[in-house]
């Protein structure tokens, strides 16, 4: 049984009063960040260390159970052994800190204790040295028998580290942080601004399910303009996603009422927003709409396609738009689909860039050149992802 430790212990260093675990983080808060990366390792259960429950703590707990694991918050080692299983494998993260997936599922694995460590020259002021000349990076696996040792202790002695040098005691094993990982942003930050700047590094990351050139030219920059006050807002998801649905309906009604250029560009507006929402979703744990924003970014363009050839037909009296459009949408659900078996190449199509560039010739006035052309373009992803494919095999 995997289980995690957390501390909400220390106050952010610029706004006094408030915990550092609290502090608004990729759409959230740390603190359930940290829990996100946990569960993503499979964690049936989360204790977190406090001093204090303020209010935002007390919410983000909260939030975190919804989630569907058992979580307790504890104010010594005593009561954290007496709440975890005695056969836990417990992986513990460090207060303040921001990693990835990657690193904590390193961890996770089956064996002793093991601590990550970076050579004590590369290390930040925040990471604790440890012995051989390292320092500890924010992550350990701990037996539960390390809590018995640290309860022998005095209560005023810090949790975190005691638990540390237990473990370092024990003869832990050293495991060292890749330089990768450093570049991706792993550290231990206590102030807002900072945590903003990373929280805004992790969702860029986020956006990368399909990482072709309209994500990382378009959607990530929104994103990192865009979650930030959403999240210290705490506007919902639902909120979000609804904007979404709206802008959307307003491209539907705008295309029937033969307005395609306004149209397209407020169903494009739509997917943009709804790639924000899946975003939000994925890093607030929310995975029902976190499917329905994905399946708003593919079925807006097929829509967007259907309408604008149904409407340049109509005006032409022909039927070359409409199988424009109807070859369009199935060379690029099927190209979509063999992609995602293999790894994307960034000038790969994507259904936010057939859409973009439907809106573009539209605007300009060559609807059927622009339907034409991701058409052409749909066809040659599928082409390229199924040799990709063959390859593979």
């Amino acid at each position: 049984m995997l289980a995690g430790l957390l501390f909400a212990t220390h106050e952010a260093d610029d706004r006094p009063g408030t915990l550092a675990a609290t502090l608004p983080f990729a759409a959230a808060t740390l603190i359930e960040y940290q829990a996100r990366l946990l569960l993503a390792c499979d964690a049936a259960q989360i204790v977190i260390v406090v001093q204090r429950l303020t209010p935002e703590l007390v919410g983000a707990v909260a939030r975190i159970a919804r989630r569907g694991v058992a979580v307790d918050t504890v104010r010594s080692a005593g009561e954290a052994l007496a709440k975890l299983h005695p056969l836990a494998r417990i992986v513990m993260l460090a207060d303040g800190l921001v990693t990835t997936e990657g690193v904590v599922s390193a961890l996770a694995g089956e064996g002793g204790d093991a601590l990550l460590v970076v050579p004590g020259a590369q290390a930040s002021t925040d990471f604790e040295r440890v012995g051989g000349g390292s320092a500890w990076a924010g992550v350990a696996r701990i037996d539960a028998r390390r809590l018995g040792d640290a309860a022998q202790m005095p209560e005023d002695y810090d949790l975190q580290s005691t638990l540390l040098h237990a473990a370092e005691q024990a003869g832990a094993r050293h495991v060292t942080l890749r330089l990768g990982d450093m570049e991706l942003g792993h550290g231990i930050e206590r102030r807002a601004a900072a945590l903003e700047d990373r929280g805004r590094a992790v969702l860029s990351a986020s956006m990368a399910v399909r990482p072709g050139w309209f994500e990382r030219l378009v959607l990530r920059p929104l994103a990192k303009l865009a979650i930030p006050p959403i999240a210290r807002r705490a506007i919902s998801t639902v909120a979000v996603a609804g904007a979404a649905a709206a802008a959307a309906v307003a491209g539907v009604v705008a295309m029937l009422l033969d307005a395609p250029a306004t149209g397209m560009m407020a169903l494009l507006l739509g997917a943009m927003i709804a790639e924000i929402a899946g975003a939000l979703a994925l890093f607030r744990d929310e995975p029902a709409l976190m499917r329905g924003s994905r399946a708003a970014v593919l079925v807006l363009p097929a829509i967007a396609a259907l309408l604008l050839g149904h409407d340049v037909d109509a005006q032409g009296a022909t039927t070359t738009a409409r199988l424009l459009a109807l070859g369009a949408i199935a060379a690029g659900g099927v190209g979509e689909r063999a992609a995602s078996a293999v790894q994307r190449r960034s000038w790969w199509g994507t259904a936010p860039a057939y859409l973009a560039v439907l809106a573009l010739f539209t605007l300009i006035g060559w609807p059927t050149l622009g339907l034409g052309l991701i058409a052409s373009y749909a066809t040659v992803t599928l082409a390229a992802a199924v040799e990709a494919l063959r390859r593979h095999a």
